[in-house]
């Protein structure tokens, strides 16, 4: 035993919507440090409104770093792996930052909003390692670097619906907004950014706004939504929307321990941006993990579907002829498509889809599963 004394934990942050999510029963957990709402009520039922009608999300744990100044773009260039010097004003684009081994650190949104100045959003969790991260790359660019997590709320409105929900409380030309793409302008009398992004599979639209607003711009949205069928959402709903939706979660699909062609998303590195004459921090380590996966497939990332009904949680070891083939990275039941399902990384010669005798190590007993493409679900346009 230490005699030394505990350390104690710091008090969890409250978004400015804490009142709110209370007031409507929520119940809540702690989520890389933040109170955040786990579910309201059914997170099945959450869930299903997403997909079918529109659900309300509190988003503001989410981590908002502003690169300003001459040579901001060069800054994000060297410093992401991604081409951020073709991002139009208005526009954004899913990215990576990564270590100088390629390991990711986080995936990342960039948003340009002015002509010098763009917007990153980062995971809550590794939201202050892409700071610090931007600041030490910062060194030797005109380019300023600023904290700004204190300055936005974000929410989120989700599902086939969320177009007329928020065309109900602002003039802002919806129609013309893109996918990936922003545009400032008033809802329900709250000034926000809009963009047009989201983590559920979904049509959706992501508001940026002053915490001070929040409240106001939640109640708008909820009033608006209400011949909708919308609901408020919390954070399990958006898990199981997001895996059926095939997209990756930091710290289960994405780490350090892996680079973007690990992860079968090679395709966010850009080795032909040429600001900076090429170089960006990791290209010499990605360039080599490139050319291995191209010769020499690793583990490559696919779905499973269980035959019954037991569910597979990340770390289960995936299985075939007695042999472990694989791991699994995020597992739920699919409210979606009745059954449970996971993603996986799988030895390549196992990752085909239909491959046959594949299973899930579940408390030593190997059920049955399905490979497949990814994702389990695609929304009709």
């Amino acid at each position: 035993m230490s005699d030394t004394p505990d350390t104690p934990a710091a008090p969890l942050r409250k978004t400015a919507l804490d009142a709110a999510h209370r007031a409507l029963g929520a119940t809540m957990t702690d989520f890389a440090g933040w109170d955040m709402p786990l579910r309201y009520g059914s997170e099945r039922e959450e869930h299903t409104a997403v997909r079918e009608r529109a659900g309300l999300f509190d988003l503001s744990h989410m981590g908002e770093i502003t690169i300003s100044g001459p040579q901001a773009v060069d800054l994000l260039d060297y410093a992401l792996v991604g081409n951020i010097g073709s991002v139009k004003e208005g526009r954004a684009r899913y990215t990576m930052i990564c270590r100088a081994d390629g390991g990711i650190l986080d995936d990342l949104i960039v948003y340009r909003t002015a002509a010098d100045t763009y917007l990153v959003v980062a995971n809550a969790s590794n939201a202050q390692i892409v700071l610090d991260a931007l600041r030490e790359r910062a060194a030797g660019f005109d380019a300023e670097v600023r904290d700004d997590r204190d300055a936005y709320a974000l929410l989120a409105v989700q599902g086939p619906a969320a177009a007329r929900v928020l065309a109900r409380i602002t003039d802002a030309d919806l129609d013309g907004l893109k996918y990936y793409a922003g545009l400032p302008g008033s809802v329900g009398g709250v000034d926000v950014m809009i963009a047009r992004t989201g983590y559920t599979g979904e049509d959706g639209f992501e508001l940026f706004c002053a915490p001070a607003d929040a409240p106001k711009l939640w109640g708008a949205l909820f009033a608006a939504g209400t011949g909708f069928g919308m609901v408020p959402c919390g954070l399990a709903c958006r898990d199981t929307l997001r895996l059926e939706a095939g997209m990756p979660l930091y710290g289960h699909e994405l780490s350090t321990s892996l680079t973007p062609f690990d992860a079968g998303l090679g395709r966010v590195v850009k080795f032909e941006k040429t600001s900076n004459e090429g170089r960006f921090v990791g290209r010499e380590a990605l360039e080599a993990a490139a050319e291995k996966a191209a010769s020499t497939p690793p583990r490559k990332l696919v779905g499973l579907i269980a035959a019954g009904r037991r569910v597979p949680r990340a770390g289960y070891a995936v299985v075939a002829g007695g042999q472990v083939v694989g791991e699994v990275t995020s597992g739920a039941p699919s409210p979606t498509l009745g059954k449970p399902v996971a993603m996986a990384y799988v030895d390549a010669a196992h990752a085909a889809p239909g491959t046959e005798g594949v299973g899930v190590d579940i408390r030593g007993k190997h059920e049955p599963y399905e490979v497949v493409a990814l994702p389990f679900y695609k929304r009709q346009k």
